[in-house]
């Protein structure tokens, strides 16, 4: 019965995937690891996070997440029992580097990641591997302030050379950051990550600067990227032979009217959150919306901040899950307190019109389904940075948690028409090299703790049992179907 349901769901005629197309599952360190003190890792800045009372909703943390550091075997047997070819997994900066440039290279941790490496590579997948995702030894916020730092830039320099010495050999896919504009919009602006710093009237904070402080975090986010492109391009890549990106999440907007105004938001609403650090990257600049806004409080780049020869990155990490409306508040009045400031580039984005959602809701607040803002997502950033290959490194669909729900309907249907919508996208030449779910496992969601799942697999957080859902045998039959039109296209 469900091969059949299975067949119907992916009738996408005339569409092959390329024989080397990456499919694969996506986590990360903080996430997934647990063994939070173990082997010489010392605390990072979620590990200190986590510690204080009201910070995650239901009072959890990652000390111990899904056992993965311990578990991994296991867990890749499924990885290769689901037929993926690529793992998209990220390291943790705590445990290879203690201290920062102040301290030594812990060479538990390297042998840790060796060990995981060989393992993914002896099972036929592709490691795909993020330098840091969201997660930092603590030592550097506390030394000099993290990312409002410049001398960060030479902390991810020699973290980012250390990981290509002793993994570079075998890792052919490296992805400096995950999703920085997250990262700074919520830790810097809203103060709901760490540091935890913003302006009163944006969050509940004791320190920080919403105006100030997320434009200088993201511009030594990127200069750091730049940095560790550049040691990469000139020390590493003639020899490894691999890529180097950088991951970003992604938000399709849409105007709440069809007015000019309202149209030139969504043109700002994506300056003001993506094009903010991929821009610099690949042009070397701003986007033109930030610098008309911002004008000089935007920092500036220096030759030595540009000095790679050419576009900063190898490919685009798209991380896609859901789409706003954007509405004018540059030329319309806006209600105070609902976004719209000048930092968020005089734009409200919201998830409805008229009372009404803009996709469907998913019980996650920030949430909605919007498979046509993937196929939109993916169309931009091809006309946007002509020529870049981009693989979409998350996209996943996130339930409260509300018992086992292995019968995932719902997930199976997500997953089928965001892939759907990429295929067309890939259609109309969008240059799609892999496609990562977000995720193998459910784990602990940031700020949400364990109260959503996103697994293929559901997690009792107690006794660490993994135990298949729909989706997983869903995603098994989608691959293995995609895999043998490929090959008989490619006999044909």
């Amino acid at each position: 019965m469900l091969s059949g349901n299975f067949k119907e769901i992916n009738n996408e005629e005339n569409f092959h995937f390329p024989k080397n197309f990456l499919f694969g599952t996506a986590s990360s360190s903080y996430q997934y690891e647990g063994a939070y003190l173990t082997d010489g890792k010392t605390l990072s800045n979620w590990d200190v996070f986590t510690s204080i009372p009201g910070k995650i909703a239901d009072g959890s943390h990652g000390k111990v997440a899904v056992d993965h550091y311990h578990r991994y075997p296991e867990d890749l047997d499924l990885m290769e029992d689901l037929g993926v070819n690529s793992y998209r997994l990220s390291l943790s900066w705590a445990r290879i580097l203690p201290k920062g440039r102040f301290g030594d290279v812990n060479m538990a941790g390297i042998h840790h990641y060796n060990r995981m490496i060989n393992n993914i590579l002896k099972r036929g997948i592709e490691p795909f591997v993020t330098l840091t995702h969201y997660d930092i030894p603590q030592e550097l916020e506390f030394r000099y302030g993290s990312w409002l730092n410049p001398q960060i830039r030479e902390d991810f320099e020699h973290y980012a050379e250390i990981c290509f010495q002793y993994f570079g050999n075998r890792v052919k896919f490296w992805s400096t950051f995950n999703e920085p504009n997250v990262q700074v919009i919520l830790g810097y602006r809203k103060g709901t990550y760490p540091p935890s710093r913003c302006s009163k009237s944006f969050g509940n904070c004791t320190h920080g600067d919403s105006y100030i402080e997320p434009l200088v975090a993201a511009h030594n986010i990127i200069r750091s990227h730049l940095a560790a492109v550049n040691i990469y391009r000139k020390n590493y890549q003639e020899e490894q032979r691999g890529k180097i990106g950088i991951v970003m999440n992604t938000i399709w907007f849409e105007p709440v009217s069809e007015s000019l105004a309202d149209r030139l938001a969504v043109e700002r609403a994506q300056a003001f959150y993506l094009t903010w650090f991929l821009d610099p990257i690949v042009f070397g600049r701003y986007p033109r919306e930030m610098q008309d806004i911002l004008g000089k409080d935007l920092p500036k780049f220096t030759k030595d901040d540009l000095k790679s020869s050419k576009s900063g990155l190898d490919f685009i990490g798209i991380n896609q899950y859901t789409s706003r409306y954007a509405k004018d508040c540059l030329h319309s009045k806006c209600e105070p307190g609902k976004g719209g400031t000048r930092v968020e580039g005089f734009v409200y984005a919201n998830a409805h019109k008229d009372g009404l959602p803009l996709g469907e809701p998913t019980g996650v607040d920030w949430f909605n389904i919007y498979p046509q803002g993937m196929e939109k997502m993916l169309m931009y950033a091809t006309e946007r940075y002509k020529n870049i290959p981009l693989y979409v490194t998350e996209n996943g669909f996130g339930e409260n948690n509300t018992g086992v729900l292995l019968n995932d309907y719902r997930r199976v249907n997500f997953m089928s028409s965001y892939l759907d919508a990429l295929k067309r996208a890939m259609r109309k030449g969008a240059d799609v090299r892999g496609y990562f779910t977000w995720s193998l496992l459910d784990n602990f969601e940031w700020i949400s703790g364990y109260t959503i799942r996103f697994g293929l697999y559901h997690v009792d957080f107690d006794t660490q049992e993994r135990t298949p859902r729909l989706s997983a045998s869903w995603y098994k039959n989608f691959i293995f179907q995609h895999r043998a039109q490929s090959k008989d296209y490619d006999d044909a």
